[in-house]
């Protein structure tokens, strides 16, 4: 018989923080539960890392594959999986430790809901809190999501509604949590913790840092399909408006 939850851990060359990231996994106060950590292709530490963590917990599995790209690497890990309520989580972010005992409730006691999610706070590479996340200050609807993706971290999906969904559609680089939202949105109801049972680093290594104007071409894609979807694109197009912003940064960010 399978854990109730899977979760996926995806990592390229995150040796610094996935040992973190692990830990608070394993850290959980809800342990019904395997972790997948799905390896793509490093060529620094971290697969051997997550190798001295498999040798002391039975729950982790690691997958070490040929590098392939985030997206793609998530689709085929999550079908590796096998848990009825799945979730994952970044390689250089860590859960509260109630988070899935937390999420796991409310999908057991309602199962008209699909997704769960969580307010989530930010954190620095020292593992500091530097706010509480800015997209917990919007309240979601079906809607809104069209225009913010207040749904960012964190998310237990039901995995019967995933796979109603169509999954993860790997035609995307990036956004493919935000297009995978807004397609859930459209078939199930999903509900809100308000608790930061989720830990977003902000580093420069981090991929909406390095990857911030695919992220934004992606997202509008993202709206556009379920515009089409929804039967709304006859009377709405997305008008995407990218401000000329300027800002001085550290050289070293620790200094």
């Amino acid at each position: 018989m399978y854990p109730t939850v899977s979760i996926i851990i995806r990592g390229y060359n995150r040796e610094r923080y996935i040992g973190r990231a692990i830990e608070s996994v394993l850290a959980q106060t809800y342990t019904d539960f395997d972790l997948l950590v799905w390896d793509d292709g490093s060529t620094d530490k971290t697969a051997q890392i997550v190798i001295e963590c498999a040798k002391k917990d039975r729950r982790i599995r690691i997958a070490a594959c040929n590098h392939r790209g985030a997206v793609k690497s998530l689709k085929a890990a999550l079908a590796d999986t096998f848990g009825p309520y799945l979730c994952w989580v970044d390689s250089d972010d860590t859960l509260a430790p109630t988070a899935l005992e937390e999420t796991v409730a409310v999908l057991n006691e309602n199962p008209n809901v699909g997704m769960v999610y969580t307010d989530y706070q930010v954190i620095n590479a020292a593992d500091q809190v530097k706010s509480y996340g800015r997209r917990c200050r919007i309240p979601y609807s079906k809607d809104r999501l069209l225009l913010d993706f207040m749904t960012y971290h964190f998310r237990l999906i039901r995995r019967s509604v995933f796979e109603q969904a169509g999954g993860i559609d790997d035609e995307f680089q990036c956004a493919e949590d935000y297009d995978l939202c807004l397609r859930l949105s459209e078939i199930t109801e999903i509900r809100r913790i308000q608790k930061p049972l989720y830990h977003y680093r902000i580093h420069p290594e981090s991929v909406s840092h390095e990857m911030r104007l695919e992220q934004v071409q992606w997202s509008r894609e993202a709206i556009s399909r379920a515009l089409e979807r929804r039967g709304l694109s006859e009377r709405f197009e997305v008008d995407l408006q990218i401000r000329e912003q300027f800002r001085l940064k550290r050289r070293n960010p620790d200094g």
